[in-house]
């Protein structure tokens, strides 16, 4: 898997020993001493360059001009994955665990795999609406993979998003019924996001289906996932966190090499939908 030096217009950030972690590899959560300024200097840095044929469009123009932006990306293997997710989803208070998505458990890297009680790779947006799988691309992007437990993501399988059921036993805050899955709140922007990062980045041009958003749920095995009413609430009521910012931060330096553009401008859910 090839890196990509740090680009040019993060440079000068690179005072912070957060950039120089990131730099090394060591992908370690950022330092208590960090700039306060520092998220405000790099959003701006992002504007001008990564996002900059993107500003000032709304509608289908915003998010074809996102689409052409975040398409340029270095994919993975199914089995890089893995990896990828021990760095992306680190528990910043434990760096030898990560924090899986629904449960919110702090749980070993090493115990990964498929057993009972193990974390494993959850496709947020579930891989058969569209019926793409695992294979290298909306399979393997870990803008939507996450670490999860193995029996709460069996629980969540293929469902919409929506709220309402019954809540899990093992997973706290997190609610299903036979049509849909409900999230525990501390994440319901980040499902929300994932799902619309999803959507502007599959647009059917590149041998997968066209990913869209409805306002529906029991979308079976169609390129659709729902409740997009429900998903734009979620995005406003849970806007990103400091660890949702830095996976995608890891995911740009270290990995993909794009962002998901609605971490980085949270408007720009409401300015397409």
């Amino acid at each position: 898997m090839s890196r990509r030096p740090l680009p040019f217009y993060a440079r000068p950030l690179l005072a912070t020993a957060a950039a120089v972690a990131v730099l090394a590899g060591t992908a370690a959560a950022a330092p208590a001493d960090t700039p306060p300024d520092r998220p405000a200097a790099l959003a701006a840095a992002l504007d001008d360059t990564y996002y900059k044929n993107a500003l000032g469009k709304s509608g289908a123009e915003l998010k074809a001009a996102l689409h052409t932006i975040i398409r340029d990306q270095t994919k993975l293997s199914y089995s890089q994955v893995w990896d990828a997710l021990k760095a992306t989803d680190e528990d910043p208070a434990k760096p030898s665990n990560v924090i899986l998505l629904y449960t919110g458990r702090s749980q070993s890297k090493s115990d990964n795999g498929g057993n009972a009680d193990q974390w494993n790779r959850e496709h947020v947006w579930a891989k058969s609406h569209g019926g793409f799988g695992t294979a290298t691309g909306p399979g393997t992007d870990i803008h939507h993979l996450r670490p999860e437990d193995v029996s709460v993501n069996s629980a969540r399988g293929n469902k919409d998003f929506d709220n309402g059921g019954s809540q899990l036993g093992e997973a706290p805050g997190n609610y299903t019924d036979g049509d849909s899955f409900e999230p525990r709140d501390a994440v319901k922007g980040d499902v929300a996001r994932m799902i619309l990062y999803m959507a502007v980045r599959y647009e059917g041009n590149d041998s997968f289906a066209d990913l869209e958003p409805n306002d529906k749920v029991n979308n079976g095995s169609a390129p659709k996932m729902g409740k997009l009413s429900v998903l734009k609430r979620w995005s406003q009521e849970d806007p990103p966190d400091a660890f949702e910012k830095r996976r995608n931060d890891v995911i740009f330096e270290r990995f993909q090499h794009n962002r998901n553009p609605f971490i980085d401008h949270p408007e720009w859910v409401g300015a397409i939908w």
